[in-house]
């Protein structure tokens, strides 16, 4: 996606161009609240700018608004918040009209035990058991499942995560929502700090990046890395 927008971007402004993103994203995973910030000397205003790239992208890829910020203006070192969505599809077969933005689990699921281990994410912990390689302190502001039907939906609110560390939350999750494990042993687990404890990370398509928020301006080390 990157290389699409900088290369529709090029050509818009008449000039190289590179991007920043509000959060990195694995590949296979989604984002519908995504923010970038590039810079360029082009006269062209915001809207003709949008349009034009959009009509150089792909039909999977569109920016919704482009507007002029700060000069200090970072997307990612500046935003104070961002909102993950997972998405389970609990059915007898897939939908073969969403199977790239869900994660298909026939099944039955224990959701009300999964809502109370969610709890022990609030707060501020060091995430590394569910994490890809990497260890930190993050605050969690909200953990929330939701359902509507077959559908059944995660949302996890917090400054910045670490990379992985959704995927492999929402895994461990769904091990106590197979009964493999009890919510008192999931906030073990998060304790531990150790990965080796923890459920295999969930599927990279039913996660997506659905908000970024901009607020009050935090200051963030360098290395700290998003989903």
């Amino acid at each position: 996606m990157q290389g699409e927008i900088e290369r529709a971007l090029t050509e818009i402004c008449a000039a190289p161009i590179r991007i920043t993103g509000a959060g990195r994203t694995d590949a296979g995973v989604h984002a519908t609240g995504q923010v970038i910030d590039f810079r360029t000397a082009s006269a062209l205003d915001g809207e003709a700018i949008e349009r034009g790239v959009n009509a150089l992208l792909s039909k999977d890829i569109a920016i919704s608004d482009v507007e002029a910020a700060s000069e200090d203006f970072h997307s990612r070192f500046s935003a104070t918040g961002r909102t993950y969505e997972y998405r389970i599809r609990r059915s007898r077969t897939r939908d073969p009209r969403e199977w790239r933005k869900e994660h298909w689990l026939p099944g039955s699921l224990d959701v009300a035990a999964m809502k109370d281990a969610s709890g022990s994410l609030i707060g501020r912990h060091d995430f590394a058991a569910f994490a890809a390689g990497v260890s930190g302190e993050r605050t969690v502001r909200r953990a929330e499942w939701s359902e509507a039907g077959e559908l059944l939906r995660f949302e996890i609110e917090e400054e910045a995560f670490l990379r992985g560390m959704v995927r492999g939350i929402v895994g461990t999750l769904l091990w106590v929502g197979r009964g493999k494990i009890t919510a008192d042993r999931f906030a073990e687990v998060l304790r531990s700090r150790d990965r080796a404890q923890a459920g295999p990370s969930a599927p990279a398509q039913g996660l997506c990046l659905i908000r970024v928020e901009y607020g009050e301006r935090r200051q963030r080390q360098s290395e700290e890395a998003d989903e």
